[in-house]
């Protein structure tokens, strides 16, 4: 489960974030905060996965709150006004969407977040650990979360992305290479110009060829020197 926590002074905003998260599963609102003081005091005894952030609020604006916050969660900043970008980043916030953003674009942002967490604090009475990351893939329009422990190789197939997991496989249409940037660089390694793979999930490698379970997986000449490094 992924904890979030809405602060933005307008209704609409919040609103509009809850209805896109409601699509995704396994997505809990802790708390609506309006202002930043409100969050601050919260966070103060309570702890949630990822913030989205708006940055101009009465009181304390949004990276001023995000300054004096220790140890604060993910971050994805929600905003009208993309002349703060660069500051962003600089607080290490995990994306920055500029209202009005869609669905599309507000998924990508929580898959970067999500997949760059090292550990996802469940709130149950006390905290626990659960070191599984995940991130969500479109398929036939609906979204389903993956634990990306689970993915044993991406493959390109034409204007399609299949994912194979342990447990199934995944189409979606998008690019293999937009699929590789969202994958963690530690335990993916790409081999060929239409196929990466989970290094925890490699049988063997012979020749130009790396055996998943009873896959055979080509190495491609460019991509040799990943798999010369990975052996090192």
């Amino acid at each position: 489960m992924i904890t979030y926590l809405i602060i933005d002074d307008e209704y609409i905003a919040h609103d509009i974030i809850k209805g896109y998260c409601d699509l995704l599963p396994n997505m809990k609102l802790m708390k609506n905060c309006y202002d930043a003081l409100e969050a601050f005091e919260y966070l103060n005894s309570n702890k949630v996965d990822l913030i989205f952030l708006d940055l101009n609020m009465p009181k304390l604006k949004g990276f001023e709150f995000l300054k004096i916050l220790p140890n604060p969660p993910k971050v994805i900043v929600t905003t009208a006004y993309k002349e703060h970008a660069l500051e962003g980043f600089e607080l290490n916030v995990s994306d920055y969407l500029l209202k009005p953003f869609s669905f599309e674009r507000f998924l990508k942002a929580v898959n970067k977040a999500v997949s760059s967490t090292s550990k996802v604090q469940v709130q149950s009475g006390k905290d626990t650990e659960n070191s599984s990351k995940s991130i969500f893939f479109r398929s036939n329009n609906k979204y389903t979360q993956v634990a990306i422990d689970t993915i044993q190789y991406v493959e390109a197939a034409e204007n399609y992305t299949k994912i194979i997991t342990t447990e199934e496989t995944i189409t979606i249409r998008e690019k293999v290479s937009d699929v590789i940037e969202l994958l963690p660089k530690t335990d993916f390694l790409q081999v060929h110009k239409s196929f990466a793979v989970a290094i925890k999930h490699i049988k063997n490698i012979e020749g130009n060829r790396i055996t998943i379970l009873n896959q055979h997986i080509p190495i491609g000449k460019m991509y040799k020197i990943n798999v010369v490094n990975l052996l090192k």
